[in-house]
């Protein structure tokens, strides 16, 4: 500062808030600026004056205030607090605003209307301190007005604050005494029972070979990439998770600084022609690894390796992901009507595949669709389990549900174009309703859309089955479960295998995938058809019979399946070919 600056600058005390306040998970650049405006100018700059207190700095996510009491600064705090979380409640969560909010009296330094020095920059640490939904005060202030003021206070102990020479005592300022929900945050921003998104950390480079840092760098972007894509899960952005680079990180630390309930992790190690990719996805707030994979490749084509491994990566996450957090959710009590827990307890009792699962999930799904119409994920579900119970034979309305789940599927699509298990919900659908072509166009989509989509790849593949390509069929299929080999719909994958070899004539394969996949689950008929049909072709009648029996309590008899198969199959001899192995085995 010069000597004349000096002369115009004077000292005063005085209380410092300062409110950060940013989206909970990243999104469109113009969407995120309209949802940040609309805080400060609906919230922020409205209450601030009200409370005695005024803006002497902005910035694009973080508003700086000074008051002459700290009393009204913490009035306005709680003020603050609880307008954003007005706000957040008529929001989805992926649209949400964390507000941070951080509160100190000191000695500042005015010059110009503008206010520096460690008053300033204490509060500023504050801020930056705080978790989402929380305010952080110093000593001093807590000192000011617990007596003041009818808010509890949690003790966070002695703190380093960047720049300060001195450590900072710091409290959580709850909520009031009398409330008895004070001690959680009450601005909508998520507790880790609410997150959902997931952050990707930069792979760590371990190979000593500073050339490979482009290559792990790179396969992480591309996971965020093909993530992002997937649409099911908020991605953290890359410039949020690439702070972490080079650093030893908490993860649990970094599942609240960033808002993630899920954190994948991962190291690159090359050794001569051989390169060693880990990964790991790491449930934030526990620490529980939910997967742990590991590719050795040989170092050829090393952006054609660094495509194959994410998209190996990202195939064996979507699964996992998915299962672990419907499993989550089936398991505690159902606390309120949320749209996103209500399509989760749907899809797991989709996944049960029983008709009476089947009447409940679609329960779940409409409920989160009247309570929001535009949720894209629960259309496209509800499509499935309609189409599930008319195909299945569990409704007598047969097609009235194929028309439903057409209509329900396109609905999912116009929601969310961009969103893959739309177009699968379509593909499905299509295939049902005598749409082959469209079907084969909806999966082709799906796997556009999102790559490492492993079931798109083996529907795709069970259509080239009914058109009469079997060697299509397995290529697909395989490819789809190679991507996800501990898949929940692996039963219905291996039946589309079991059928392709039927029809190439490798009855042998056939029976084995076919009862591999009634092993995995007894209430999905379609493997034990090609069981039954398989040792019906080669005269093992006799050895047959248990899985006619079976098949006879699930499928009744031959016109039903006759009925169900002629709906998909575009291949006249293929059909044939079925079913008169189901006939020769004494399915009738």
């Amino acid at each position: 500062m010069s000597e004349h600056a000096r002369g115009r600058a004077r000292r005063r005390l005085a209380a410092i808030l300062v409110a950060g306040y940013r989206r909970l998970f990243p999104g469109d650049e113009a969407e995120r600026y309209a949802g940040l405006a609309a805080v400060l100018t609906e919230a922020i700059e409205p209450l601030i004056p009200r409370f005695e207190g005024h803006i002497f700095k902005r910035g694009s996510d973080l508003v700086l205030a000074e008051f002459d009491s700290v009393v009204d600064a913490a009035r306005c705090a709680d003020a603050l607090r609880e307008a954003v979380a007005q706000m957040n409640s008529t929001l989805p969560s992926e649209r949400r605003i964390a507000l941070r909010i951080g509160i100190n009296l000191g000695d500042v330094i005015v010059e110009s209307g503008d206010l520096f020095g460690d008053g300033v920059n204490i509060a500023a640490r504050l801020e930056a301190l705080a978790e989402p939904g929380c305010i952080y005060v110093s000593a001093i202030v807590h000192d000011q007005i617990v007596d003041k003021l009818d808010f509890e206070f949690e003790d966070l102990g002695l703190r380093e604050l960047k720049n300060i020479r001195r450590p900072v005592r710091v409290y959580h300022m709850g909520g009031s005494a009398g409330d008895a929900d004070g001690d959680a945050p009450i601005d909508g921003s998520p507790t880790f029972d609410d997150y959902r998104a997931i952050a990707v950390l930069p792979f760590a480079n371990f190979s000593g070979d500073p050339e490979q840092e482009f290559f792990a760098d790179g396969i992480s972007e591309d996971i965020i990439s093909m993530l992002g894509g997937w649409r099911a899960f908020p991605v953290i952005a890359r410039n949020s998770s690439f702070v972490y680079k080079g650093q030893t990180v908490d993860i649990k630390k970094v599942g609240r600084e960033l808002g993630a309930r899920y954190v994948l992790e991962g190291s690159v190690r090359k050794s001569g022609r051989r390169v060693r990719v880990s990964a790991q996805l790491i449930q934030a707030d526990t620490g529980h690894h939910i997967i742990a994979e590991r590719y050795d490749r040989d170092l050829t084509d090393l952006f054609k390796l660094q495509d194959e491994i994410v998209t190996a990566i990202a195939g064996a996450i979507q699964p996992e992901l998915l299962k672990f957090e419907r499993d989550r959710i089936a398991d505690r009590p159902q606390r309120n009507e949320d749209a996103y827990e209500l399509y989760q307890r749907g899809v797991w009792h989709h996944y049960r595949h029983s008709k009476a699962d089947n009447v409940q999930a679609q329960d779940f799904f409409r409920r989160a669709l009247a309570m929001d119409p535009h949720y894209p994920q629960a259309a496209a579900a509800l499509a499935l389990a309609v189409v599930n119970a008319a195909f299945l034979g569990w409704v007598a309305d047969m097609e009235g549900h194929y028309a439903k789940a057409f209509d329900l599927a396109q609905r999912a699509v116009t929601l969310d174009a961009r969103y893959p298990n739309a177009h699968f919900a379509l593909g499905i659908v299509c295939m049902w309703t005598r749409r082959a072509d469209r079907a084969i166009a909806a999966f082709r989509e799906a796997i556009n859309l999102n790559p490492s989509f492993a079931a798109a790849h083996v529907l795709l593949g069970q259509m080239y089955l009914y058109r009469g390509d079997p060697e299509q069929t397995i290529a697909l299929a395989e490819r789809g479960i190679k991507l996800s080999p501990q898949d929940p719909r692996l039963f219905i994958w291996l039946a589309a295998l079991a059928g392709a070899h039927y029809q190439l004539r490798h009855y042998e394969e056939a029976i084995e995938i076919g009862r591999r996949a009634w092993g995995l689950n007894n209430n999905w008929p379609a493997g034990l058809r090609y069981v039954a049909a398989g040792l019906g072709q080669l005269g093992r009648v006799e050895e047959a019979q248990p899985a006619v029996a079976a098949l006879k309590k699930l499928d009744s008899n031959l016109a039903f399946v006759e009925g169900l198969l002629t709906r998909v199959y575009n291949s006249a001899p293929g059909l044939r070919h079925f079913l008169e192995g189901l006939r020769k085995a004494g399915f009738e």
